[in-house]
């Protein structure tokens, strides 16, 4: 059975200038849901498979990875459509630890989402790349409003 939720990646402290765009599939660009000085907010839906020994497998077209590493690019730069851009870089941000509890917890809550938050800038000043680090609590349950 696969339970249906929406995911919300907030990126705090963008570079300016910088475009940032979420992948969907191989090369398919999403824009983001909320722009402001302090953060970019990226919104997908999500598929949550339950398997029967308690791992919780995510699909949907944003989802990138094998099933027990799955992660979600955020793009910038010229891998986010902006060709002039200095800046070639691809944020994964982490799905791992979506757990079942998470799950059924933002499905008891109306108009909730499974929100995480990244830091928008690298050690080296540059936008985001690589794996990178949950802020706070990592994903937690949010209203849909940021």
């Amino acid at each position: 059975m696969a339970d249906e939720l929406t995911l919300q990646i907030v990126v705090r402290e963008p570079l300016p200038e910088v475009f940032l765009r979420m992948q969907r599939g191989r090369h398919e660009l999403v824009a983001p849901v909320r722009v402001s000085a302090l953060s970019v907010t990226f919104e997908l839906r999500v598929q949550a498979v339950m398997r029967a020994n308690g791992a919780i497998v995510l699909k949907g077209p944003e989802v990138q990875g094998p099933p027990a590493q799955r992660f979600v690019y955020v793009n910038a730069g010229s891998y986010a459509g902006a060709p002039q851009s200095p800046w070639s870089r691809r944020a994964k941000v982490p799905l791992g630890a979506i757990t079942e509890a998470l799950v059924h917890a933002v499905q008891a809550t109306t108009r909730a989402v499974l929100r995480a938050e990244i830091h928008g800038r690298a050690r080296d000043g540059g936008p985001a790349a690589a794996t990178v680090p949950l802020l706070g609590a990592g994903w937690t349950v949010a209203s849909g409003e940021e």
